[in-house]
């Protein structure tokens, strides 16, 4: 892998091979501990103009019911009406509405999160990770990213109380991306 310093090298459409990336999650547990977890299916695309960084975008969608934080109880409990209702929203949808380049290796993708039914504006900062040509000769990107949420501003916002004090589960998530992505 390297890393490019043309980024017009990189212009393209592009689309996220889910079984080389990771989008995932971490919620605050009992006070104590952290939880992590991922979507096991999305797809998403990204459109790169390494020319004008401006005109990239990027769209994702997860499949709620994929959810995995490796416990099937607590799997069963977010999918349900608690947390994501997964049966009435079955997608999680990112759509950007502006990027930008921070510095030679940093991207800001602005866009609209939804998240059951609820949509709300935020920003993701992406460290372009390299470009690569792989044995079967596709031009792959990667990017990592993460940005934090609350995740009672979209309408999720079950919990109990402790007998210690506090909560059982944080408001605050920490949306975390691993993408690898093929030009069309």
């Amino acid at each position: 892998m390297t890393t490019a310093t043309n980024l017009s090298e990189l212009t393209g459409d592009y689309v996220i091979d889910a079984a080389h990336s990771r989008i995932g999650f971490v919620a605050r547990h009992a006070m104590v501990t952290k939880v992590r977890g991922a979507f096991n299916e999305f797809d998403g695309k990204i459109s790169i103009d390494g020319d004008n960084p401006a005109a990239t975008s990027a769209q994702v969608v997860l499949k709620v019911a994929s959810i995995d934080t490796r416990q099937a109880q607590r799997d069963e409990h977010l999918r349900n009406n608690d947390f994501l209702a997964a049966d009435q929203y079955p997608e999680i949808k990112f759509v950007s509405t502006a990027a930008e380049q921070i510095d030679e290796t940093t991207f800001r993708l602005t866009g609209d999160l939804t998240i059951k039914d609820v949509t709300r504006g935020l920003s993701i900062d992406f460290t372009f990770e390299g470009v690569a040509k792989d044995p079967f000769g596709n031009t792959r990107v990667g990017f990592e990213g993460s940005t934090t949420i609350n995740r009672k501003d979209f309408g999720v916002t079950w919990n109990a109380a402790l007998e210690t004090g506090g909560v059982l589960v944080g408001e605050k998530v920490v949306l975390e991306f691993e993408i690898s992505a093929i030009k069309s």
